[in-house]
């Protein structure tokens, strides 16, 4: 089974090992243009969520590193998280803030043991994206969400 780092577990509680972009950079995909694109995870990227980027509403504690998941600030689930979860549920069947409160509740380690179970590729046991249903191990792969 492929583990997940606790850095790839994202301040929303999106769980970047499980997103196309990064599953693509992780398996060295080719860049495609519109097509197939990279992301190493947002806390590798100094925690600029992809969603929520510089737009907290806590005074950008995220941002500033004063706490490390969006359950933490005052403001939780606040408006641009519900928007993303909602959007997140309806496409994606996922719930960043199911996730954040699971983390919340059982702790990071518990989780990312759940999520690897959840989206665990039944052929090679690497992850399944949360975005296109494919493994990017032994699936093929011709864009972010086909």
């Amino acid at each position: 089974m492929q583990i997940t780092e606790e850095q790839l577990i994202a301040p929303c509680g999106m769980n970047c090992a499980l997103c196309s972009r990064y599953l693509a950079f992780k398996n060295n995909l080719p860049k495609v243009k519109g097509k197939i694109m990279h992301c190493e995870g947002c806390r590798k990227l100094n925690r600029q969520c992809a969603f929520i980027k510089k737009q907290c509403e806590d005074n950008k504690k995220i941002l500033k590193g004063n706490i490390d998941f969006c359950f933490e600030c005052n403001c939780f689930p606040c408006d641009k998280l519900k928007k993303l979860d909602k959007r997140y549920q309806s496409k994606y069947n996922m719930s960043m803030i199911e996730n954040l409160t699971e983390i919340k509740a059982e702790g990071i380690q518990k989780f990312i043991s759940n999520q690897n179970k959840k989206y665990e590729c039944p052929k090679c046991k690497g992850l399944i994206s949360v975005h296109n249903k494919k493994c990017f191990t032994c699936d093929e792969v011709k864009s972010w969400n086909k």
